[in-house]
Parts: structure tokens; sequence; C-alpha cells
């Protein structure tokens, strides 16, 4: 199974820190935010990543290379303008399933975490097409995205919301019928949530949205100091 890293936002609210470098490749704690996902994935023992790319792209290329420094193989999904993320997965879906794999794992290039990837497994099901990873509503997004359910169902709608944390596994149905332009992956996931086809699983450990420079000076700072998130 192979995994994605989108990582091709303009990072308009990292700006300044984004004018000259990619968002994926700002540092937190001595390394690129990227990096953390890389090694994480490899010690999860994925060994194939795709990369999506627009905005500075070259650079993510360039520091990253083919991945060999991570024990990876990486890939990269150039899309020059960039794409919203439902679209920039669809652009990517040839490399993601050539060996006829049906589900891969998506990652916000933009988020840093601990949770252990190597939680993440294809349903047993065949009536899933979406596993989602869910957070504590962090203080910038205390009203969160979707409603776990206790049966391990998710919905758009309910009082005790979760945020979504950026991590998904995800079977290439979800995208049947759509190109590169079908936007934002939030619409296809609430489709496929009112047919009751996603699943989710509540991760009680870190997670940080890296989204605004103080939250990564605060990011940074916590793992200089190696401490739990305050």
């Amino acid at each position: 199974m192979k995994a994605m890293i989108l990582a091709a936002g303009k990072g308009e609210r990292m700006r300044p820190l984004t004018l000259h470098t990619p968002k994926p490749l700002l540092i937190a704690g001595g390394k690129a935010l990227i990096n953390y996902h890389l090694e994480n994935l490899h010690k999860a023992g994925f060994r194939d990543v795709v990369i999506n790319h627009a905005w500075l792209g070259q650079q993510i290329e360039q520091q990253l290379g083919n991945g060999s420094q991570f024990g990876l193989n990486i890939r990269y999904s150039a899309e020059g303008e960039p794409l919203e993320t439902a679209g920039g997965i669809v652009r990517a879906l040839p490399l993601l399933t050539e060996d006829g794999d049906d589900w891969f794992l998506v990652i916000n290039g933009d988020i840093w975490t601990d949770f252990p990837l190597d939680q993440l497994r294809p349903p047993a099901n065949s009536d899933c097409d979406a596993i989602l990873v869910m957070a504590d509503n962090p203080d910038q997004h205390p009203d969160g995205d979707f409603q776990l359910a206790p049966d391990g169902s998710l919905s758009s709608t309910g009082a005790s919301k979760l945020t979504f944390s950026g991590i998904s596994l995800l079977h290439r149905s979800l995208f049947s019928g759509l190109d590169d332009r079908a936007g934002k992956l939030g619409p296809v996931l609430r489709n496929a949530m009112a047919n009751r086809r996603v699943q989710g699983l509540h991760h009680h450990g870190q997670w940080v949205d890296v989204g605004t420079p103080q939250r990564l000076t605060q990011l940074d700072d916590m793992l200089s100091r190696d401490e739990p998130t305050p």
C-alpha cells in the first residue's frame, strides 16, 4: 500500500515564511515538517510515497530527492497551479493504485502528530470507502468537523464533533467519476458519510495543525524541549 503527502498548498496563512519556502519544508525542532511524515511512514512499514506539489515544488524535489535517505521510494505529482485536495488526489491516483492497490494513506503536509500510522489498516468489510483519524478540537477550531459514533461511523452532523486530523486511509472508489477538478476533499467525504461509508478513529495523542507562524513557533518550542503539547 502506498502513501500520499499533500504538499501543494501555497501556505498563504504562513506568510511571510512561505514566500520563499514551501510550507512542508518549514523547520520545527530542527527538522522540516515533511521529514517527520517520511520518517513515520518508514517506521510504519510504508516504502512507496507520492508527494504532490505546486508552489515552489522544485525545492521539495531537490531536498527530498528519490527518498533513499529515508529508506523510501518517493515520486512526485507536479500540479503547476495548485489543485484542491480531492483534485490533487485524483491527479495522483495512477501512481497510488498502479500496482492494483485499492487503498492508500493520505496525510496533510502541514500537520505534526505522534499518531502511529501502522494503526491504519484496510477494513475487513466492503461497505467502507474511507477511514479518518479524528483529533480533539484545537482552540482555533472549537466546533470540529465530524461526529464519531460509538460504532465508529462518521457523520457530518452532531453535537460533539471532533476535528479531522488530515490523516486518512482512502479507497479508490471514493473518487469514482471525479477528475482533477474535483475540488476539496471535504464535500467528497460528506457525500460518502451520507451513504454511511466513512469510518473514524479517535487519536488521543498529540496533533498540531501547523497553519500559522505562531503555531509553528509553538511546535518548534515543544519539540525543542521534547515536552508534551500544553
